[in-house]
């Protein structure tokens, strides 16, 4: 049966898929928007530091005040209606959902609520991809010996982009290239949250009316974003990062084959195997036509002159050579999609997307000349962009994760464009994330 079809067959039998989310944000009122019409489907209670503006957030797109009057998960289970708490453990040891669905952004309570989730033998749906540059295959190693599946988002773009490559290698074709598309120039590396409406092209008024979150924003602009998601992509497929990082070469969507393939085939991707993001601008700051600003791709290698003249007969989206060719999906729609996970971890028992390696990481990079004394301020802030780099290269450079460079002061002078290290900054050996992400260092690599 399909997934929607075995969906009916539990509502039909009164079992729905029991969920929890924590996290009311975009992402989390995306999934809210979706779940109440999705069949089979029981989101039993949600977690959120701000319960009213949960509430709200729920009103907005069209929950009835009915739905959210729940006592506690019982009650939730008892009436089909949902449970609103601020306490994230009551929620994930109630004993009352089979996954949840961690989407509050910040990788140090992802990391918590994790393990949380571990210990209450609920599986996990890490939303939080900067949880999961952090530490993801650390905890992804850790639900396995559990026997739970730690899985990427669905509608989020790595989790798309590793169903690309997994799509690619189970038809027998080796992958060259995988990744996304972005709005990115060289400048914007020192984009703030003051300058970042300018480089999205939106008014800093209708932003504000909007709502949008300037620092969440800059870390798309910065290119922080960017390095975490290709890191998550790398380690959930063994793709390996390019050397110096990513390039963000302009590219439409019909010449993805030409300039994501390696130099020596006249490309400009230092490795075969790697990721790469796509900018929607070229260096002159003119627009890409045809641009893939919000969606993925992969290249693959035609290793036999039927498959590549396969390529062209069937518009394959060749490159020049007719040896590489594309493959991409134009859009992502982010929260609206995230059902597909939640099937497939409690239908199949399968992620979609999980880490099996530590083959990537992102380090601090400083946006300005930083003084000791400084505070950094985190993904999307004033100090420090997050550039994707190898694994092992991080390690050797003792590189400050971009995870942990929020709130900590530095100890040491830091020039613009220098990485961050270990030694520069003050460390609380008392921080689990910093504990966690450690131990990672010390077993997964």
């Amino acid at each position: 049966m399909s997934l929607h079809q075995r969906l009916s067959a539990l509502a039909e039998a009164g079992q729905p898929i029991r969920v929890g989310l924590i996290g009311a944000g975009k992402f989390g009122s995306m999934f809210l928007n979706q779940v109440r019409s999705t069949t089979g489907v029981h989101l039993v209670g949600i977690a959120d530091l701000d319960v009213e503006r949960a509430r709200q957030r729920c009103v907005d797109i069209g929950w009835p005040h009915e739905q959210l009057k729940a006592r506690d998960t019982s009650d939730a289970r008892k009436t089909g209606s949902t449970w609103l708490t601020d306490d994230a453990e009551s929620l994930v040891g109630s004993g009352a959902i089979q996954i949840l669905i961690e989407a509050t952004g910040d990788p140090a309570c992802g990391i918590r609520h994790c393990r949380m989730a571990l210990r209450h033998g609920v599986h996990i749906i890490m939303v939080n991809v900067e949880a999961d540059a952090l530490a993801g295959p650390l905890l992804a190693r850790e639900a396995e010996a559990a026997g739970l599946v730690y899985s990427l988002a669905w509608g989020d773009q790595p989790a798309l982009i590793c169903e690309h490559v997994d799509w690619a290698r189970t038809c027998g074709f080796e992958v060259v290239c995988a990744g996304k598309g972005t709005r990115y120039l060289p400048r914007f590396h020192d984009s703030t949250p003051e300058t970042v409406w300018e480089a999205f092209g939106i008014a800093a008024a209708d932003a504000e009316r909007g709502g949008m979150n300037p620092k969440m924003f800059n870390s798309f602009i910065d290119g922080t974003k960017s390095a975490i998601e290709m890191t998550a992509v790398c380690n959930a497929t063994g793709l390996l990062p390019q050397e110096e990082g990513l390039g963000f070469p302009p590219a439409s969507c019909w010449d993805l084959a030409n300039v994501c393939r390696p130099t020596a085939a006249g490309g400009l991707l230092s490795r075969a195997g790697t990721t790469e993001v796509v900018s929607s601008l070229h260096r002159d700051e003119s627009a890409v036509e045809n641009d893939l600003q919000f969606g993925t791709y992969v290249i693959i290698e035609g290793e036999t002159e039927y498959a590549r003249r396969c390529f062209k007969e069937y518009r394959m989206l060749p490159d020049d050579s007719g040896r590489y060719a594309a493959l991409f999906r134009p859009t992502h729609m982010i929260g609206l999609e995230l059902g597909l996970s939640v099937a497939s971890i409690a239908l199949r028992g399968e992620p979609t997307g999980a880490p099996t390696g530590f083959r990537s990481d992102v380090v601090s990079v400083a946006k300005k000349d930083l003084w000791a004394g400084d505070v950094l301020d985190g993904e999307g802030g004033y100090s420090v962009w997050g550039k994707q780099l190898p694994a092992q290269r991080s390690i050797d450079a003792r590189a400050l994760p971009i995870g942990l460079a929020h709130r900590v002061k530095l100890r040491s002078d830091v020039a613009r464009g220098q990485m961050v290290s270990w030694n520069d900054v003050e460390v609380d050996g008392d921080c689990d994330a910093v504990r966690v992400r450690q131990e990672m260092e010390a077993c997964c690599l």
